[in-house]
């Protein structure tokens, strides 16, 4: 039997578990989905060699760069963002285990975004400049949309929430939250852009999930925003993770 698994640490209550297994039974594939509490990422090599079957792995919080140094390719966007959450295990011609990193944030988040793009989507502000960033920064570039970073403490070349005038909200009409500004338990909290400045040509998009609608997107909405939360993009992350484990992506 096939095995896939999630490498991290610590790992609680699962998604991929979940989907994976619910995948599983539903559709009759023989394999089956563990996760791997490491306490180092270290120990990977030691977790492949006792399990041959893997064919598969996701990669979350802390090891999605640290992970990179236990590989043997990286695909161009993996390298580009610097951080890897899909690795796909195989062998080469001398039957020697090889693993290979990919990263499905960009595959889920564009995916998941360009049903709502319109032609006046050409610029956006994505609020946050964590790891999460990265991938949504790589994807809108891809899309051809032009981005500018917005921080709390902001490094050359980003703006921070005080610096988002009429003009610049104007101009960028695509807004991404990167941040857990919003997530649960949390729910009162959100980015502090203008959001007086909003207007129905506006794309809000926030990677929270939880709760279904946050503060970020309350108020969107509220000035005739268009809004998606995170879950549709973690659906089909996921669902690009299979792709790439069974050699389609």
């Amino acid at each position: 039997m096939d095995l896939y698994g999630l490498v991290g640490h610590p790992l609680g209550h699962s998604f991929s578990q979940g989907f994976f297994a619910e995948k599983f039974r539903s559709e009759g594939i023989a394999a089956r989905y563990d996760n791997y509490d490491l306490p180092t990422i270290d120990h990977l090599p030691t977790v492949v060699a006792q399990h041959p079957e893997l064919r598969g792995l996701n990669v979350t919080i802390p090891y999605k760069e640290k992970v990179i140094a236990h590989l043997d390719t990286l695909s161009p966007e993996a390298q580009e963002i610097g951080a890897v959450n899909v690795v796909r295990i195989g062998h080469d011609h001398l039957g020697r285990t090889t693993l290979h990193g990919y990263n499905s944030d960009i595959i889920g988040f564009s995916r998941s975004i360009q049903p709502l793009l319109k032609p006046h989507h050409t610029r956006a502000l994505i609020l946050g400049t964590g790891g999460a960033s990265k991938a949504v920064r790589t994807a809108l570039g891809k899309m051809n949309i032009a981005w500018q970073y917005v921080s709390r403490t902001p490094r050359a070349g980003q703006l921070a929430y005080d610096q988002l005038t009429p003009d610049v909200m104007d101009a960028h009409t695509v807004i991404v939250n990167c941040t857990p500004l919003g997530m649960h338990p949390r729910i009162d909290t959100a980015p502090p852009i203008p959001y007086h400045l909003l207007s129905p040509r506006h794309l809000l998009y926030d990677l929270v999930y939880n709760p279904d609608q946050t503060l970020f997107l309350q108020r969107g909405a509220e000035r005739g925003a268009t809004t998606k939360n995170g879950l549709e993009m973690l659906l089909l992350q996921a669902i690009a993770a299979w792709e790439i484990w069974q050699g389609v992506g």
